[in-house]
């Protein structure tokens, strides 16, 4: 997966396109991630400890890993993401300027 929790994104397909936000978790196996103030939907909740009213709350809903791009870090525009060893550790790198993502 070429983003992971904490990247900032944009949104490029999809009902919420052009939105940007922070990835709040990541689902590999699924091919999914949550981007915060995206894909928000209603849920139902019953009455409980945290909530005891119960109602309907707001909530991002996960989507599609292939609807979302990196931001770069230099220029602030989507990029893809390349790999390349620095130091015997694999890293992420923007397309776009070369810039390390990863710290």
């Amino acid at each position: 997966m070429h983003v992971k929790k904490g990247d900032k994104v944009k949104v490029i397909s999809g009902k919420e396109k052009g939105k940007t936000g922070v990835i709040l978790a990541a689902f590999p196996k699924n091919d999914r991630v949550l981007v915060e103030g995206v894909n928000i939907v209603k849920k139902h909740v019953k009455p409980n400890q945290v909530n005891p009213q119960g109602g309907i709350v707001s909530q991002e809903a996960a989507i599609h890993v292939s609807n979302v791009m990196l931001i770069d870090p230099k220029s602030g525009e989507p990029t893809r993401v390349g790999y390349k060893i620095e130091d015997g550790k694999k890293v992420r790198v923007a397309k776009k300027s070369g810039a390390v993502i990863d710290k």
